[in-house]
């Protein structure tokens, strides 16, 4: 048996009285949580959902997050998450395509469920925080009795999360448990010592994002520690939790960092529970992580990876560290910098270069990957598959469109990321979907989106517009229009009015101008 949380199972039968979840005062043992994912396996069951079928949760990080999600997996089911903060035409999409049968969500957002459930093959909606019209209590959907681990080969698909594509439309990721199993066991071990079964997780990072799901909740629950689950980023919270509960893990984003030392408080907060510290999503600034470092006597170290490889391939770890760079490859995974005819680039001497003084072009390739940690592939898309990937003396290849470097210390560095995606706090943004939004709008003739620089997001999203003519719009107008339809993280928090889009002779509008690169 293969089902990657059949070892939070055995957790449960060698520490049964051990902490698993701890929310809001109040906290789970491992023997109460496994009774409860049992429980949910068995209500999937009674409603003829198993092997093979998808159940979507649309929740922010919660208790029943961590059951539903280890309750679908026991039950042989595959997840799909998807972002609480997604609107009727963002989870139309993602419940249509994957064919979801079940929704687990909060009651406050049934009605976002309902509003497209005709359209999709969602049969049954469960609700959590409250009752809700049209859906199951999350406690009432829980049946009396338990279910036993369904059996799964490696190759079985877990996990179903959705990541754009170049085009803006969400690719459906298929992560199996062997790919799930072995990055969390891999980023497990990178710590002093390896995940202790004492240790405590701050469970910041959102459960939809395959960061948080791995690395934090499944690499804590595959170890007998604590997981500390907390629905939203508040700094002053996160501070005060670690030093109440002396949490010893953290793992968070480049901006939540940035909070923490940028709080007027920031010298008084007590972190000093925290053994390891680890940033991922985006780049870290380096100073960010000294400062960091300075105020709190922690190391801060930087991590890198994609929804496609589970997420983790390189890190930095007490072994083996290197400000600016992404790290080493993580055991299990192999990695090259190549170029566009798949040849090897050859190492610099040592990293990082001078990236102002070094013709990057020179030293920089694509960064492509492979290891147990990489997809089986896209849902439904063939196309896209024959793009990831390219297969070269029995070895599978995934390309992950970013440019870097490495060198001869098997260090690597990313410097740009490929086509034109904005990484703002951790998340990615695909500039066409905000763009294709726009062109709904009537007031809109043209328009074109980018990322510029912001101190606290690493990027922001930036639309350039050219109205329609005699329109009255405003740029509030156009913010609100995108908030009401799209993430709060897609809209374009700077909107800018112009008379034309810069084009080349075939059409395409020259991005790099509209972001004033040199």
């Amino acid at each position: 048996m293969v089902n990657l949380v059949s070892d939070i199972g055995s957790t449960a039968a060698e520490s049964p009285d051990a902490p698993a979840l701890s929310y809001d005062g109040q906290t789970q043992t491992y023997e109460e949580f496994w009774s409860r994912t049992g429980r949910f396996a068995a209500a999937l069951d009674d409603r003829g959902v198993g092997a093979g079928d998808r159940v979507g949760i649309y929740l922010p990080n919660l208790p029943q997050y961590v059951t539903a999600f280890t309750g679908t997996l026991r039950a042989g089911g595959i997840v799909v998450p998807m972002n609480p903060q997604y609107k009727e035409r963002e989870i139309s999409h993602l419940l249509s395509d994957s064919g979801a049968r079940v929704v687990v969500t909060l009651a406050d957002l049934v009605p976002v469920v309902r509003a497209v459930q005709a359209e999709t093959g969602v049969e049954h909606v469960v609700s959590v925080g409250g009752e809700a019209e049209g859906a199951t209590s999350f406690e009432a959907f829980l049946a009396d009795e338990e279910r036993p681990v369904v059996e799964r080969e490696g190759d079985d698909v877990a996990v179903q999360p959705y990541t754009s594509g170049t085009t803006g439309q969400p690719k459906g990721v298929l992560l199996t448990h062997e790919n799930l199993g072995s990055n969390a066991r891999a980023t497990g071990d990178l710590m002093p010592g390896g995940f202790q079964d004492g240790d405590r997780m701050l469970g910041v990072l959102p459960l939809f994002h395959i960061y948080g799901m791995t690395v934090t909740m499944l690499g804590t629950l595959f170890e007998g520690g604590a997981y500390y689950p907390l629905p939203s980023w508040d700094a002053q919270g996160a501070a005060a939790l670690i030093a109440e509960e002396d949490i010893t893990i953290m793992h968070g984003v480049p901006v939540m960092y940035n909070d923490l030392i940028n709080q007027p408080n920031a010298e008084a907060f007590d972190l000093s529970s925290l053994r390891f510290a680890n940033s991922g999503g985006s780049s870290l600034p380096v100073e960010v992580m000294r400062r960091f470092e300075d105020l709190y006597d922690v190391d801060l170290y930087e991590g890198y990876g994609l929804t496609e490889t589970s997420p983790v391939t390189h890190a930095n770890s007490p072994e083996a560290r290197r400000p600016g760079s992404i790290g080493k490859p993580i055991d299990g995974v192999r990695a090259r910098i190549v170029d566009g005819a798949f040849e090897d680039v050859p190492p610099v001497e040592r990293g990082p270069v001078d990236e102002e003084g070094a013709d990057l072009n020179d030293v920089t390739g694509e960064l492509v990957v492979a290891g147990p940690n990489v997809m089986k592939g896209y849902y439904g898309l063939p196309e896209a598959n024959e793009e990831a990937f390219t297969d070269e003396d029995g070895t599978r290849w995934f390309h992950t469109g970013d440019i870097g470097y490495h060198d001869e210390d098997g260090f690597f560095y990313v410097v740009d990321r490929a086509k034109h995606m904005i990484n703002t706090a951790g998340y990615n943004v695909y500039p066409r979907e905000v763009e294709e939004l726009l062109f709904e709008h009537p007031a809109v003739a043209d328009a074109a989106v980018v990322g510029v620089p912001d101190e606290r997001r690493g990027e922001t999203v930036k639309a350039f517009v050219v109205p329609a003519p005699d329109a009255e719009v405003t740029e509030d107008d156009l913010r609100e229009y995108c908030l009401e339809r799209l993430a709060e993280y897609k809209h374009p928090r700077e909107v800018e009015f112009v008379e034309e889009l810069p084009r080349t002779t075939t059409g395409k509008v020259q991005k790099f101008e509209l972001r004033g690169d040199e």
